[in-house]
């Protein structure tokens, strides 16, 4: 009995580990997609693109990443993505700004 406890003990520490770390790269790969999409954006935007949160959306969603935020003023963008949390039924969220430093 006490070996059955033990193992089902193992077993939900390891379960809440992999939850824990599904967690964790759902919030890098929101990162970097977040990073990536505004820095489309900001390049589509400084040479002169027609729709630099259409650039913004294609990178985020090639990086695996749903567009939920795409604001651009002159060159400079702010962009907000959303992935799904594998495990939790949530969503890691991110923002990310870029574009050219003011002299």
């Amino acid at each position: 009995m006490v070996v059955l406890g033990l193992a089902l003990a193992v077993l939900v520490v390891t379960l809440g580990l992999l939850a824990l770390g599904g967690a964790v790269a759902a919030s890098h790969r929101a990162r970097i997609a977040a990073d990536l999409g505004a820095l489309a954006a900001a390049s589509s935007a400084e040479s002169g693109g027609a729709s630099p949160c259409g650039r913004a959306d294609a990178v985020v969603r090639a990086n695996g990443a749903r567009l939920t935020g795409c604001r651009v003023v002159r060159s400079q963008a702010d962009v907000t993505v959303q992935t799904f949390v594998p495990g939790w039924g949530g969503a890691a969220v991110a923002r990310a700004r870029a574009g050219p430093v003011d002299p």
